[in-house]
C-alpha cells in the first residue's frame, strides 16, 4: 500500500511541476530565421516555432505537416494539397500563398552562411490552384521534392513579406505555426517558448518551455543532476557510464545521421595557408590537392581508437555519409583501416617524404569531444610525419571561417536527410547559386562529372535505379577523398526522473519530443 501511495504521490508532484520544461542544449542557436543558417541548433528552434509542408518523425521518415498528401500528377508536376484551418501566431490564416511567398524567399536570404536555397532549385514554377492547392513543376522529373520540402519551414507571406534576419532574431517575426510561440530569445544563453493552445497538430505536453544554451559538457550534466534542467542533449560521453547506472536519470538513444568527417583545402593549386615545409616556409603546391596525401591521411587516423576512446563507443567508425539502413547506404565501403606505414609510403610517392607540417582546425563546442578529436587526429598524422598544430575555436568563430575557407584542413559535421542525395549536393558538389549546390562545401571541392552524375540520378524516378546511382556517385567521392568520414554519432538525450524522450535520428532537440514520464 505505502508503495501504491508513494507511486501516486510523484504522479501527481509530476503532472503539477510539468507545465514548465527545462531543456538544455550543447550548441548555441545562431539564428531564428528559419532559412538564414541550415544548422540543425537553428532546425531545432525551428520545428518548435514553425512547421514545413513535410514532416519527419522520430526515425526521419516523411509524414504530412502542413500539406495533407502530396501526388505526382506528371513526371516533372507535383500538386500538394494543404491543411485547413491552420492559422499562424499572429492569427492569420495560412493558405497556399504563404507557401509560394517561402520558396521564392528561400534563395533570397542575404548573407546566409549555409543556405537552404539546394532544396528549391529544382521548382521552376509555382501554380497557386485554390488556396489550398499548390503544384509545383520541376526541370524535369523530380522524385525528391518532397524530401527536399521537408528542409524548408513555411513563412506568413504577409507578416514576413519584409522581415530581415535581424528581426526574426529580435523576436517580432519569429512567428509560425508551430506547437510553440517565442516569448523571449535571449542570443546564445535561451530562448522562452509557450505553447501554441491553437496548434492543428498534437498539443505538446508542456505549457512553457525553457530552452537554455549550456555548451560545456560538464555544466550541462551537472545542471541535469542538480535538478536545474530537466533533459540535456549531447550527453557527456566521460559521463555515460555513470548515468547508465544512476536511478535520477534515464537515458535516450539512436544511431543518428549525422557524420563527423575532415575537410581539406580543394580551392588553391599553389600554397594553402596552413601548410608549410619542415622548416616553417610554405610549400609552393598545395599538397592537399594530392590524391595520395589525402589518403595518407586518412589511413593514419584510427577511428576504433577515436571512437571507444574518445567518444566512449558512442559512435559507429565510418568510411561515408550514412549508417546502415539507410537509402543509399554502401554496403562495400567500410571504415578506412589504420595503416600508418601505409600512410607514409603514400605521402613519399606524393614527393613528401620527410611530411609537411599542417594547421588542424576545428570547433571546440560543437559536437562532442570535438576539441578532443582533433587532438587525438593531431598526434596521428605527427606520428606519420605531418607534424600537425591544432587550433580549436568556438563554433561561432570556427564556422564563420571555415565558410570564407580560410583553412587548410578542419573537422565538421553534417546531419543528412536519409539518403545519399542530400550530403553529395550540399557537402561534395561544385557550389553553384544557380544549382543551390555546395552550401556547405567549405573545402571547395568540385568534380564536374560527378555533378553531371547527380543531375542524372535526381531525375531518376525509379527508387532502386536512383539508389545505385547514389551509391556509384558516392564511391566515386570517397576513391577521391573528397572528404574524410571518421565517425557517425549516437545521438544521446538525458532526462532526469519523472521525464522521458523520444530520441530521433535526426538529432533535433524538440520540446514536443518531451513528455512526463508513465509513473511506474
Amino acid at each position: 500500500m505505502r508503495q501504491t501511495i508513494a507511486a501516486l504521490f510523484l504522479a501527481g508532484t509530476l503532472s503539477a511541476g510539468a507545465q514548465t520544461l527545462t531543456m538544455a542544449v550543447g550548441a548555441p542557436v545562431t539564428s531564428l530565421d528559419a532559412h538564414f543558417h541550415q544548422l540543425s541548433p537553428n532546425n531545432a528552434v525551428a520545428s518548435m516555432l514553425f512547421d514545413r509542408l513535410v514532416n519527419t518523425d522520430a526515425q526521419a521518415r516523411n509524414v504530412p505537416g502542413l500539406a495533407e498528401s502530396w501526388t505526382a500528377i506528371a513526371p516533372d508536376i507535383w500538386e500538394f494539397r494543404l491543411r485547413r484551418g491552420v492559422r499562424f501566431h499572429n492569427g492569420q490564416e495560412f493558405t497556399a500563398e504563404d507557401v509560394a511567398f517561402t520558396i521564392a524567399r528561400v534563395p533570397n536570404v542575404p548573407n546566409s552562411p549555409s543556405s537552404f536555397a539546394g532544396f528549391v532549385r529544382p521548382i521552376t514554377r509555382v501554380e497557386i490552384v485554390d488556396p489550398h492547392t499548390i503544384r509545383f513543376s520541376t526541370n524535369g522529373p523530380y522524385p525528391l521534392l518532397p524530401q527536399d520540402l521537408s528542409n524548408i519551414y513555411i513563412l506568413d507571406s504577409t507578416t514576413h513579406a519584409q522581415a530581415t534576419t535581424e528581426q526574426f532574431n529580435a523576436g517580432p517575426m519569429a512567428v509560425g505555426t508551430g506547437p510553440f510561440r517565442l516569448i523571449r530569445h535571449a542570443n546564445g544563453d535561451r530562448i522562452e517558448l509557450e505553447r501554441n493552445a491553437e496548434y492543428w497538430g498534437t498539443a505538446p505536453a508542456f505549457a512553457r518551455v525553457n530552452y537554455r544554451m549550456i555548451t560545456n559538457d560538464s555544466a550541462r550534466a551537472a545542471a541535469l543532476l542538480a535538478g536545474d534542467v530537466d533533459v540535456i542533449d549531447q550527453v557527456p560521453t566521460a559521463d555515460l557510464a555513470r548515468l547508465r547506472t544512476d536511478s535520477r536519470v534515464a537515458l535516450a538513444e539512436t544511431v543518428g545521421l549525422r557524420v563527423i568527417y575532415l575537410s581539406f583545402d580543394h580551392s588553391r593549386d599553389d600554397a594553402t595557408p596552413f601548410v608549410t615545409d619542415n622548416d616553417g616556409r610554405p610549400i609552393a603546391r598545395n599538397p592537399l590537392k594530392d590524391v595520395r596525401v589525402r589518403r595518407a591521411l586518412s589511413m593514419a587516423i584510427d577511428r576504433a581508437a577515436i571512437t571507444s576512446r574518445v567518444m566512449e563507443g558512442s559512435a559507429t567508425p565510418s568510411g561515408q555519409f550514412l549508417p546502415p539502413g539507410i537509402f543509399s547506404h554502401v554496403p562495400d565501403i567500410a571504415a578506412p583501416a589504420f595503416d600508418a606505414e601505409g600512410a607514409r609510403r603514400l605521402l613519399a610517392e606524393a614527393g613528401f617524404p620527410q611530411g609537411f607540417r599542417i594547421t588542424l582546425h576545428g570547433p571546440n563546442d560543437r559536437y562532442p569531444n570535438d576539441g578532443r578529436i582533433i587532438q587525438a587526429i593531431g598526434q596521428m598524422w605527427t606520428r606519420i610525419g605531418v607534424r600537425t598544430a591544432i587550433d580549436a575555436q568556438t563554433w561561432t568563430t570556427f564556422v564563420a571561417r571555415a565558410g570564407r575557407a580560410e583553412f587548410s584542413a578542419f573537422l565538421i559535421g553534417w546531419g543528412s536527410n536519409p539518403e545519399g542525395s542530400h550530403p553529395l549536393r550540399n557537402l561534395i558538389a561544385c557550389q553553384s547559386r544557380e544549382r543551390g549546390w555546395g552550401n556547405s562545401n567549405r573545402g571547395r571541392y568540385c568534380n564536374e562529372a560527378l555533378d553531371q552524375g547527380l543531375v542524372r540520378a535526381l531525375q531518376t524516378l525509379d527508387d532502386a535505379d536512383r539508389e545505385r546511382q547514389l551509391m556509384a556517385l558516392q564511391r566515386q567521392a570517397f576513391e577521391d577523398v573528397a572528404i574524410v568520414p571518421l565517425h557517425i554519432q549516437t545521438n544521446i538525450w538525458a532526462a532526469r526522473r519523472g521525464f522521458e524522450v523520444t530520441p530521433r535520428a535526426d538529432e533535433l532537440s524538440l520540446a514536443q519530443s518531451v513528455r512526463p514520464a508513465a509513473a511506474r
